[in-house]
């Protein structure tokens, strides 16, 4: 038997989402209007999020264009000893002249040191491994750098065109697991009732993930006031309801492409009426109907499916390790993947009512200047919630705003509020509650933007044909 108590089922979850649909006029369909002040037919009708990894603005978006435009990006920060230190740059993945080869703590132990009250000024303070990478042995000030412009011209090329945004924050304070559970439901909670949320990856490292993890593996607890080490942790399976299953009742299709099946950011994994664990053979297996029917694996096959017409109307896009601008662990391929998905979606019939937004899971151990918000919300969160770090965000869409930056405070509540206007579904009641819906990025009356194609290294052919697994990380 599972070491966990699930406390919802399926057909419980998905009966209250058809009453509170029907009471609050939200029909089936999938139409819907996304932002504010659009008429008439759904201008936008398929929602794609994109979520890369472990990066920070300051970190990953070095580009002249964008700080001249006024993004908030700094080429210099300040340590624990109140030192100034200059951003240098690093190549973005393993290979090349000054490879990225070292990785940089990102859970909550390292949130706290960074942020220092609000001072920002503790990321020296962050652990670096391996030793052999690390100073004092390599790498001098190596949470302060930036990316090489020249590894990321894909991901400035779109940022310059279409809308950047600069204060876009991860909701929680650490890293993938937890942030793959709120980009899919607001929460990382246990379940729809607790005040308790996942904090950290789950131990020991190496093992698979969420529902179909090892009965021995476990996953930290924290409450609203960052308090981490007060409650024992639990096995990775939790229920409550998520986007999908607003998705569902509602009658918009949805998938979710991801890497494998028990990874840290394949997240419905972790979700036990998506995943119905049963035993198959000795091993773990995720086999609920929602599962077969909407998470699609390896994650390359939405470069298929969009060409065959098979986009669903809402998508997340999860990479593999290689591709995912994970440090350490990806190959400088990053940005040819994304562009790839962009281009087949660019120059594709989806183009004309597509909104596509790029953002990462967590900002990796990287400095960042910009101090997160204090959130004051009794209702979802509690009074002196902090966010997590900045993330990039990227708006991609012919509605996007125009080599834009914006400064409005998003989380990854916006990007689930966003999708509920767009379809009119409901409020999950968790970060999405309290979240705008991303509504500055969008002009939903300007004249369409023609798509032009985003100029890469590598192109989908190279992503279809790739023969070698597709994994996530090990547990990072």
């Amino acid at each position: 038997m599972l070491k966990h108590k699930v406390f919802l089922h399926r057909e419980v979850i998905l009966g209250s989402l058809v009453a509170l649909l029907a009471l609050t006029g939200c029909g089936g369909g999938g139409g819907g209007s996304a932002g504010k002040g659009s008429a008439g037919p759904a201008v936008i009708q398929h929602v794609v999020v994109i979520l890369q990894e472990n990066r920070s603005p300051d970190n990953l978006f070095h580009d002249p264009v964008l700080m001249a435009r006024g993004a908030d990006l700094a080429s210099s920060g300040t340590n624990s000893h109140g030192q100034n230190i200059p951003l240098t740059p690093i190549d973005l993945g393993t290979s090349g002249s000054n490879p990225q080869n070292y990785d940089l703590a990102h859970g909550n132990p390292a949130f706290v040191s960074m942020y220092d009250g609000g001072k920002m000024d503790g990321a020296d303070l962050i652990l670096c491994d391996p030793a052999s990478q690390c100073p004092p042995n390599a790498h001098p000030n190596p949470q302060f750098r930036y990316v090489n412009p020249s590894d990321v011209q894909p991901y400035f090329a779109l940022a310059e065109q279409y809308t950047f945004g600069d204060r876009m924050f991860e909701t929680q304070q650490s890293g993938s697991f937890p942030a793959h559970q709120f980009i899919i439901a607001g929460t990382s909670a246990p379940t729809a009732t607790s005040k308790l949320f996942v904090s950290e990856n789950t131990v020991p490292n190496n093992e698979p993930a969420g529902c179909i993890a090892p009965l021995t593996e476990t996953v930290m607890l924290i409450d609203q006031f960052g308090n981490e080490n007060s409650n024992p942790p639990m096995y990775p399976c939790f229920e409550h309801p998520t986007l999908t299953d607003l998705l569902d009742a509602k009658g918009v299709s949805w998938r979710y492409y991801a890497p494998s099946a028990g990874d840290i950011w394949t997240g419905p994994d972790a979700i036990e009426h998506i995943c119905q664990q049963q035993t198959i053979n000795g091993t773990l297996t995720c086999t609920g109907p929602d599962w077969v029917k909407n998470v699609i694996i390896p994650e390359s096959q939405v470069l298929q499916d969009i060409p065959k017409g098979q986009l669903a109307q809402v998508t997340w896009v999860v990479p593999d390790a290689l591709e995912s601008d994970h440090t350490i662990l990806n190959d400088g391929s990053g940005p040819s993947w994304v562009a790839s998905v962009v281009n087949a979606i660019g120059t594709s019939p989806y183009w004309a009512n597509t909104a596509i937004i790029l953002t990462w899971d967590d900002w990796g151990g990287w400095y960042d200047h910009v101090p997160p918000k204090v959130v004051n919300d009794a209702v979802s969160w509690g009074s002196g919630f902090i966010y997590g770090f900045r993330v990039p965000l990227v708006v991609i869409s012919p509605y996007a705003k125009a080599a834009y930056i914006s400064h409005t405070t998003h989380d990854f509540g916006s990007i689930l509020k966003f999708i509920e206007t767009t379809f009119n579904l409901p409020s999950l009641g968790y970060a999405d509650a309290s979240a705008d819906d991303l509504s500055d990025c969008f002009n939903l009356t300007q004249t369409p933007i023609t798509f032009q194609k985003i100029p890469a290294p590598l192109d989908a052919d190279h992503f279809i044909n790739y023969k070698g697994p597709h994994d996530g990380p090990d547990n990072d």
